[in-house]
């Protein structure tokens, strides 16, 4: 598997895949993997999670990361685990889903919301600090958190993202983002998915480079 600290060297932007069925997971993973996504996240709540996840590992597993989201209990971290996922996402932050996953060698991607919650995420080993919902996390509070988190924290903003939201989130320190319903939907075509994930690359790399 290509290594996490090389994904998100490569390309932090974590497709959510809401909805994704497995008839459809190996289409959409390799129109996401062309355009150059290297973090794909199946929420549980979608249907046959697993399946999907197993499916794109087994297909793709050299190149990206791929795992699920709404992780909510240990016993689904093993579930994930176990279908090839390397990657654990929860909208909440707790210690025990996050044990879990550090012991099974996967990255824990929690949600938080306040300076407490991101500090106790990364003393459980968080490999992500997801600040969601995003809506209620300005940008200012993000760049106010961002003067007193280690500065090699991973700040990813989800929720109601779009190539033109992550500019000001970018700015305040955000270094990666979970895209949702802007990127992907079960009803959206291939080609519009594709124009979609270009377009979200090609606005952050721009971002990037005017640094």
């Amino acid at each position: 598997m290509k290594p996490w600290t090389e994904a998100l060297a490569d390309n932090p932007l974590i497709a959510i895949l809401r909805g994704l069925t497995p008839e459809t997971a190996l289409d959409v993973a390799g129109v996401l993997v062309e355009s150059g996504f290297r973090i794909l996240e199946v929420p549980l709540n979608s249907p046959r999670p697993m399946t999907s996840i197993s499916e794109i590992a087994k297909r793709y597993g050299d190149e990206i990361v791929v795992g699920a989201g709404t992780v909510l209990s240990p016993g689904d971290v093993d579930a994930v685990v176990d279908a090839g996922g390397q990657l654990i996402v929860a909208p909440n932050m707790k210690p025990d889903v996050g044990g879990r996953a550090v012991k099974l060698g996967a990255k824990w991607c929690p949600g938080v919301f306040s300076p407490t919650e991101a500090f106790d995420a990364l003393d459980c080993g968080a490999s992500v600090l997801k600040f969601f919902p995003a809506e209620m996390v300005p940008p200012k509070a993000i760049s106010a958190m961002r003067a007193v988190l280690p500065k090699d924290a991973v700040v990813a903003a989800v929720g109601g993202i779009t190539p033109e939201t992550m500019v000001d989130y970018y700015r305040a320190g955000s270094n990666s983002f979970g895209l949702g319903s802007a990127l992907y939907k079960p009803d959206y075509m291939l080609a519009d998915i594709a124009d979609r994930a270009t377009t979200f690359v090609e606005a952050f790399r721009a971002l990037k480079h005017s640094q």
